[in-house]
């Protein structure tokens, strides 16, 4: 179901962010690694929300 991709995508979406802000806090204090660490999350999640959100709209275009 298309509900259910963009559930995920949604779900990977805010993983994302989390992980971007948690990038965000670390590099702000200095801990460059721990910063590269998150920021290597945030991608991984938003590339992989992305391809939720593509399966989702493919599903959505098919049950027109």
């Amino acid at each position: 179901m298309a509900r259910d991709e963009h559930n995920k995508a949604a779900e990977h979406h805010e993983t994302a962010a989390k992980a971007h802000r948690s990038a965000a806090e670390h590099h702000g204090k200095g801990d460059h690694t721990k910063g590269k660490e998150h920021a290597s999350a945030a991608k991984q999640h938003s590339q992989t929300a992305n391809q939720h959100s593509d399966q989702a709209h493919s599903k959505s275009q098919q049950q027109k």
